[in-house]
């Protein structure tokens, strides 16, 4: 499964907003997309509760996964939102 590995830069981690961009854009995605944090459970990208119970803080690193047609390019666009300071 395509799968890419991210630091997180956003100065509050992936909680309220920025947990809220990554869901949104995982959600829209069309693919099912999930996350995991270092070598924890995967969640489902798309939902904002499961991804807010990882508490991802700020140079956490976390891989995202997706399949399907187009994952790689999705992967792409997630982990580039990830890796930008929001």
């Amino acid at each position: 499964m395509p799968h890419r590995i991210v630091v997180v830069s956003s100065p509050v981690g992936l909680h309220a907003r920025p947990a809220a961009l990554f869901t949104k854009a995982a959600g829209g995605s069309g693919l099912a997309v999930s996350i995991r944090k270092g070598d924890g459970p995967a969640v489902p990208a798309a939902s904002i509760l499961s991804v807010l119970t990882l508490n991802v803080g700020h140079g956490d690193e976390v891989t995202i996964e997706a399949e399907g047609e187009g994952a790689d390019a999705v992967l792409d666009d997630l982990a580039t939102l990830l890796s930008r300071a929001h």
